[in-house]
């Protein structure tokens, strides 16, 4: 019998969450290197679900706070080979790249700072990630002064020129 749930994803307002599946437990220290060296003045927590051996979360961050709410997260999800990195002073555009890059990243599955449900099967062997249910749906179609405050955002923040 295969049961199907939403896990809430539970971080700070002021903070983005990335979560994916990863393959390996040498995942917890190849992901901080990849955040620490790509955006050094992030603060962030990571957690690995392990999911054979001892099949314990793995952890690691430069900030315990969110350290701890990554592994709150992980657990929460209760799925094998799934990582959770909480990040502050940094947006998941900085990261991406590397994380992706990473040799046993195998998905990332959503990378925001909305409310957002990780959509979880669970069988007798255990759980995995369905898929994700990020923000809100949406309320219309942009029209041009959308399309200019989109602009300007993306100007003002430093993404475009």
């Amino acid at each position: 019998m295969l049961e199907m749930k939403s896990i809430r994803m539970d971080f700070p307002a002021d903070a983005n969450i990335i979560v994916g599946q990863s393959h390996f437990i040498k995942t917890v220290e190849d992901l901080y290197e990849a955040v620490a060296t790509t955006v050094p003045q992030a603060k962030f927590g990571l957690a690995f679900n392990e999911s054979s051996g001892a099949c314990l979360t793995r952890s690691e961050g430069n900030d315990q706070a969110l350290r701890e709410i990554a592994v709150r997260n992980a657990q929460a999800l209760g799925s094998g080979h799934t990582f959770v990195l909480v990040l502050q002073n940094a947006y998941p555009i900085n990261v991406l790249s590397a994380i992706r890059n990473v040799p046993e990243v195998c998905a990332i599955f959503c990378a925001t700072a909305n409310p957002v449900e990780i959509i979880v099967a669970q069988s007798a062997q255990g759980q995995g990630v369905l898929g994700v249910i990020d923000g809100s749906a949406p309320k219309g179609v942009e029209g041009p002064t959308d399309v200019a405050w989109r602009h300007d955002l993306l100007r003002n923040i430093g993404y475009k020129r």
